[in-house]
């Protein structure tokens, strides 16, 4: 019996599901409810990440099932000290982190020329912005299901530790990355690659978005919009 099932009720599992149900119960919500596609859901967001990182954790989802979220609190992780929802949204999708992804709400800098004439008498131009998403059709895995593998090179770190001797006695230890799964710390089979995505997990989204510049206005306080579209 586990004191506490709010975090596996947020998740839509219950407390016997074993570790895949909750990554696949993760990975359905957090598509569903990231800000990208709902901005009104970053409470939601917010908990559905929380409750992955302690129930993904055998550890902490020991110690929630025994004592639940006060347990948890006074182990250390407390509602202040949780990774950022985008951080274990990223650990998820990019392999541990190692994807650098860009955070929503970010301000992008376009330039865009006008003249005083256009100042004078307002103007509407038009900016052709693109992101990296989600890969809607393998959902970002990047293959067929259960086509991704651990890489076997770098044991799924997405690095690869090299000792090199210097001198008699002493030795240099470096760290680079994996060419193997080019620091993903997982691989896919070409022949199992998402078609849409070749494997990447995103795709290139293009948007077409108009510039309002009213008349007599400052052009700069409208250069500026979210990464997010």
């Amino acid at each position: 019996m586990v004191k506490e099932t709010e975090y596996y009720d947020i998740l839509g599992v219950k407390p016997s599901a074993a570790q895949e149900e909750i990554k696949k119960a993760y990975r359905k919500l957090a598509l569903k409810y990231h800000p990208d596609k709902n901005p009104d859901e970053g409470e939601k967001f917010k908990l559905i990440s929380q409750a992955y990182e302690v129930l993904s954790d055998v550890k902490k989802r020991e110690i929630y099932d025994q004592g639940g979220e006060q347990a948890i609190k006074e182990g250390g992780t407390t509602s202040g000290n949780f990774s950022s929802p985008m951080d274990i949204f990223d650990m998820f999708f990019g392999g541990g982190g190692r994807m650098t992804r860009e955070r929503r709400g970010k301000n992008v800098v376009h330039q865009l020329s006008v003249s005083l004439e256009d100042i004078y008498n307002g103007v509407t131009r038009k900016l052709a912005l693109q992101k990296n998403v989600i890969c809607e059709k393998c959902e970002g895995v990047g293959g067929k299901k259960g086509s991704v593998e651990k890489c076997p090179i770098c044991k799924g770190r997405g690095m690869q530790i090299h000792i090199q001797q210097i001198g008699p006695g002493m030795v240099q230890q470096i760290q680079t990355v994996c060419l193997e799964c080019k620091g993903q710390g997982e691989r896919i089979n070409p022949k199992d690659r998402c078609e849409n995505c070749n494997g990447c997990k995103v795709v290139r989204e293009k948007k077409i978005i108009e510039v309002h510049i009213e008349k007599g206005e400052d052009p700069k306080a409208n250069m500026s919009h979210p990464s997010s579209f």
